[in-house]
C-alpha cells in the first residue's frame, strides 16, 4: 500500500494544499518499506488529489483539507485521514497499527488555515 502524507518537511502539514512536500510511504505487511519525498507541485483546485492518486496513493494523511479535495479523493478511491499532527512517519505507523482515525477536519476558509487540523 502507498500512503501519502502532506508535510512541512517531516511534520504533518496543517493544511493539505499548502504543504511544502508530500512524503510517500510504501508499506507491506503493516510495515514501512520505503519513503520518498516529493515537493508540492502547486495548489490549484482539483489538481493535487489527482496528482497523488495518479502516483498510486491509496491513503492520504493531512492535518486539514478542503471539502473539494476530500470529494475528489473519495471519487478516486483514496482513503482520507485528516486531523493528524506531529511526525509524518509516526502518523503512518499509527495508521498502520489502527490507532490513527480521521477526525473529519474539513477546512472551510483557506485564508484562515489555522482552523485546519483542529
Amino acid at each position: 500500500m502507498k500512503i501519502a502524507v502532506a508535510a512541512m518537511g517531516k511534520t504533518v502539514a496543517g493544511h493539505f494544499g499548502h504543504c511544502e512536500n508530500f512524503i510517500f510511504f510504501e508499506t507491506e505487511n503493516g510495515r514501512v518499506t520505503a519513503e520518498n519525498s516529493v515537493p508540492n507541485p502547486g495548489h490549484k483546485p482539483g489538481f493535487l488529489p489527482n496528482f497523488l492518486a495518479d502516483r498510486g496513493a491509496q491513503v492520504i494523511i493531512a492535518g486539514g483539507m478542503g471539502g473539494g479535495a476530500v470529494e475528489i479523493f473519495n471519487e478516486r478511491g483514496v482513503e482520507v485521514i485528516i486531523g493528524a499532527q506531529g511526525d509524518a512517519g509516526a502518523a503512518v505507523e499509527a495508521y498502520l497499527e489502527g490507532r490513527l482515525k480521521s477526525t473529519g477536519s474539513i477546512c472551510h476558509e483557506h485564508e484562515h488555515q489555522g482552523e485546519c487540523g483542529k
